[in-house]
């Protein structure tokens, strides 16, 4: 008796044979019948994801507008007004 290694003469064999391979092009949808997996964020994980997406801070620009508002001299006519105007325009729809 000849023994020929743990595959015997052809090597060793999978154990389950190979599905024929197949593709899918670009567009083309799968549908297998089968349920699929969700996710679902919670509403912290939106709001986190909403920050992490905010511009960067201007540290430079805070830091002139605290020196304006310690001198007195951030709040104008002009941009009340102009807040004002925002103001009203947010609370009438527009």
């Amino acid at each position: 008796m000849e023994v020929h290694g743990a595959g015997g003469m052809q090597g060793p064999q999978p154990i389950y044979p190979r599905l024929a391979a197949f593709g899918i092009e670009a567009g083309q949808t799968v549908n297998a019948g089968s349920p699929r997996d969700q996710v679902e964020i919670s509403p912290l994980g939106q709001m986190l994801d909403g920050i992490s997406r905010l511009p960067e801070i201007r540290h430079e620009k805070v830091e002139e507008i605290r020196r304006q508002i310690a001198g007195g001299i951030y709040e104008t006519p002009a941009k009340l007004e102009l807040a004002l105007d925002r103001l009203m325009d947010e609370l009438s729809g527009w």
